[in-house]
Parts: structure tokens; sequence; C-alpha cells
């Protein structure tokens, strides 16, 4: 049976031909997730959202109005706290729809998942969009919370295995090609949403309605042609001339055995990855969450050049500060999106568990430097030591996919990776927990602003050393684990050998010059919209520095 009778969506239809050019394959993966990468600007819409009625000024509800009553509620305005409960189910919804699908992912491949994911999540944000015109606040987390968050996890891990499958030689690079792009998602998506919402605002609309069924119906277009480009290669495809890393160290890390998903809960080496990601993340995100007033409070006046303390600021100051803030935070975004390319294609040459021991050690440092750097009124230190964290947080993320590849495996990557992405949503609880918690506390002890920060570090720092004793402890798999050949004959796709995949030196010259343009226009659909991301990007960090 040829690929032509198998239906649209099924897996056997995209093992790839002969002349495939496997450079089309990351910017498919791009495409899909600089869109979802978006749930990381949904604070773009809060202000607003919380003006939906009052439009210039919030209407607050009665006092005696709770969360649940927030849900139905028509006659006021939705608090900022309760709108980020949809951010909070965005990272939940991502974890553990990751981990109870990804099996079904491997299966079904990369396509429907894709397509699902694309169903899901601008599906969700139209739900949304008729949430925000029935004033109905369940709809919007039932749309875009639980529905696109769904999706989120599927289009996450959708090209993961795919990608570690073409990329043998380059594990590292080509998950954190794809990865980076979650990254960017927001460097697109919040500017976008933001000249959306000033042309649809008027007097009786704050513009996000229209907004969020505008940005459904583009991301919908992206979505669906990353998905339907996604092909995977015949088994035991590798590249031309290629040969596994003849260092004996990295070797000994990367096996050419498969484990089935099934049973990875009951390996050690799952959990103690497990740890290394959930640290990692932890440490990071919370003070993402937090960059912002961490560097108005702890430098205050300095940032205009005053000797004033942040509590003795007038409004005006404090609106200043709080643009060189934003600038801030912009900055860490890009150190971010950075991260997630060049720490994981360093990953490459280092292996992923020096890269994860530079992280946890360097990392650590970095946390116990920044009361110092903050003390001494030290900006540039204070600054470089959280972009080069910022780096790692990234990095962290786009390395634990080859991570998990070279210890259990390629063919059930992403299954796997979707059970390991649990650790992410508990991370996304425990880290901003953590630091605004403890920023809480040690302001109820009358310490200074410019110190509540200081302990928070120290037990960042504490959370680093556990995921560097995890990661150290990580060891090759027990033989035991590994599928059988009678397993890997279960799982194989009927006639995915018979089918040769030419490599590009094979091809005649003319067929080379086509799969050059279209991988150069397919780099092109993705690299224009990131570039002008990252463009309003660095227009908002000449703020910082200004």
């Amino acid at each position: 049976m040829t690929q032509a009778h198998y239906p649209f969506l099924d897996k056997k239809r995209i093992i790839a031909e002969a002349g495939f050019n496997r450079w089309l394959v990351p910017p498919a993966a791009l495409a899909i997730h600089l869109c979802i990468g978006m749930a990381y600007g949904f604070s773009v819409f809060w202000l607003p959202l919380s003006k939906a009625i009052g439009i210039k000024e919030s209407i607050a509800c009665p006092a005696d109005v709770g969360f649940f009553q927030e849900l139905f509620i028509t006659t006021c305005d939705w608090k900022i706290s309760t709108l980020g409960w949809m951010y909070t189910l965005f990272f939940v919804f991502l974890g553990s729809s990751a981990a109870v699908w990804g099996g079904w992912l491997e299966h079904v491949g990369p396509r429907k998942a894709g397509v699902v994911s694309a169903f899901c999540w601008c599906g969700g944000m139209l739900l949304s969009a008729l949430g925000i015109y029935l004033h109905q606040f369940w709809i919007m987390l039932l749309g875009s919370g639980v529905i696109g968050g769904m999706g989120l996890g599927l289009g996450y891990i959708s090209p993961v295995s795919t990608l570690i499958k073409w990329f043998p030689d380059r594990r590292g690079m080509a998950t954190g090609m794809a990865i980076m792009g979650f990254g960017g998602g927001a460097m697109i998506g919040s500017p976008l949403a933001t000249e959306l919402m000033k042309l649809f605002a008027n007097t009786a609309d704050v513009g996000v309605m229209p907004t969020f069924i505008v940005m459904a119906a583009v991301y919908f277009v992206f979505m669906m042609t990353g998905a339907l480009s996604y092909r995977i290669p015949p088994e035991n495809w590798q590249p031309a001339g290629w040969t596994p890393t003849s260092n004996p160290k990295v070797k000994r890390m990367i096996t050419e055995h498969h484990i089935h998903a099934k049973n990875v809960f009951k390996i050690k080496q799952f959990w103690l990855l497990w740890g290394v990601l959930c640290m990692n993340v932890s440490a990071g995100i919370g003070v993402i969450g937090m960059s912002s007033p961490m560097l108005q409070e702890v430098f205050g006046g300095q940032l205009l050049g005053i000797t004033k303390t942040y509590s003795e600021l007038d409004k005006t100051q404090l609106a200043a500060i709080a643009g060189i803030a934003a600038g801030f935070t912009a900055l860490l975004s890009l150190f971010n999106i950075g991260g997630r390319f060049v720490w994981a294609s360093l990953s490459d040459k280092l292996g992923r568990k020096l890269t994860f021991i530079v992280f946890f050690v360097i990392g650590g440092l970095l946390y116990l430097s920044i009361p110092e750097s903050a003390a001494s009124g030290n900006k540039l230190l204070f600054v470089g030591a959280f972009c080069l964290i910022l780096s790692m947080y990234g990095g962290g993320f786009a390395t634990i996919p080859a991570y998990l590849a070279d210890l259990f495996g390629t063919l059930n990557v992403g299954a796997i990776h979707g059970r390991l992405l649990t650790a992410w949503a508990t991370a996304g609880i425990l880290g901003p927990v953590i630091v605004n918690y403890m920023r809480e506390y040690q302001l109820s002890l009358g310490l200074p602003r410019e110190q509540i920060y200081n302990q928070t570090m120290m037990i960042l720092a504490g959370m680093l050393m556990v995921g560097l004793v995890c990661n150290l402890l990580v060891r090759p798999v027990a033989d035991k684990w590994f599928m059988k050949e009678e397993e890997l004959l279960a799982e194989r796709i009927p006639g995915d050998t018979k089918i040769p995949l030419a490599t590009m030196e094979a091809l005649p010259v003319q067929h080379k010059a086509v799969n050059i343009i279209v991988a150069v226009l397919a780099w092109a659909i993705v690299i224009i919209p990131l570039s002008w991301g990252i463009y309003k990007t660095v227009l908002n960090v000449g703020k910082f520095f200004s």
C-alpha cells in the first residue's frame, strides 16, 4: 500500500520520501511553537479585561462577591488576580495533557497531534472571545485555560521526537530551535495584541474580543501550515557521512536502544531528570514573575540617578522606574530565548550531563552573588547575573529532550518528554510561591525593600544544588529496561523501512536547488515575524539602557 492510500492525517502518510530536506522540519515546529508561546504573553490582556465593562475605569465587584461568583457575574469587572488563573491553567494543562497524551502522539504522529493542537489552541481563543462577549469568566477558563492548555501540551511536544530523529547528529540544536520558538511566541504575540487592541478599542469596547478572534485566525493558519509540513524519517535513517560521537564519556550516556514509555515511571533516571528539570525551572520561573518589582525595589531611585529608596519615590518617579523595569524584563526574555538555542547546541559538544552541571554550579554562584551586587548598587553585575540565569533557565527546557533521548532512546521520547513535563507544572507552582511568599514574609518582618530578596536568592541557590545532586546521580539505564525485539516490531510502522530516503548530496542538481529554495522560503515564514518580535523587544530594552 502506498502512502497516498493512507488517511491524510495518518502517521504512515508522512514518512518522508526520497529527496526530502530535513531542514524543512524545524520551521514547521517553529510555526507551531511561535503561536502557542503566546501563553507567556497573555498578561498583556489583563489590564484591558479588568475594564471590560467600565472601559476607562474598572467597576469593582461588591465586597461580598467571591471567586466562584466572579466566574458568572456580569455587572462588574474581573480583578487582575482572577484573570491570572487563566495563566495558571495554561501550564497545569500543558504539563498534564503532555503527560496523558504523549503516548498517543507517538502512535499517531506529529501531523495529527499538531492539527489537534491548532484546533484546541485557536478554538480555545475563540471560545474565550465568546466569554468576553457574554462576560462569563468560566467560559474563558474553559476556552483558553483548559482547552487551550491541552493544545499547548500537544503542540509543545509534537515536534520533539521528530526533530531528534531527523537530527541524531545535533539533537540539542534541533530541539533548541523549536523550543526557542515557545519562548519567542510572546515576543511576537504581545506587541501584535497591543496593536490590535489599539485598533479595535472604542468608547464601548476595550478591543480584546476582536483581538482574540483575529489572533486565533492568524495562529490557525500558521499552526496548520506547520502541522501539515511535518515529515518523519524512515526507521534507522541517519545523515550521510555521520558517525556517532567517539567521546567515551559522552558516548557512554547515549544509548542505541529504546525504552517503552509505560515503564519510565519505574526507572530512577527518569525521576532524577524530573528533579533536574523541576529545580531548574522552579528557580528560574520564580525570578521571571518578580523580575520587574525586584529591580524597582532593590535599586529604587538609583535607576533614575537619585539617592532615594523605593518607598521614598513619588508617583511620577515610580512610573519612570516601572518603564525601566519593563525594559529589564524584555532584556531577560531575550536571554531566555537565546539561551534555549545556544545552550542546547553546546550540549551536543559538552554532553547533557556536563551542560546541566554548568547550569547548576554557575547558576547557584550567580544567585549567591546577587545580594552583594544589590547592596553595593552595582546594577551591571545584578542585571548580568539575571541575564545568565535566564539563559540557563531557557537552556534547560531545550536540553532536557535531548537528555531523555540519550538515556531512553528516540522511539518514545515524545511520550517520555510529555510525562517529564509534569515537573514543569509542579515548578510553575513551587517557584512563584517561594519567591512571592518569602517576599511577603520579609516585608512583614520590617526589612527594607532593597533587602527582602536576599534570603530568597539563597533558597533558589539551594534548589539548584538539589538539582545538581540529582544530575550527578544520573547513570546509563540498566539493560533490563530496554525493549525486546518483539516489542520493537509491535511499535514499527508497516512499510516504514521500504521507502529509501536519498540525501541531498545524492540528488540531481536541479532537485537540490528546488529543495534549498523551498527551505529558504519556509524559514523566512517563521524568521520574519520572529525578527519583528525581537525588534519590538529591543525597543523596549532601550528603555532600560537609556
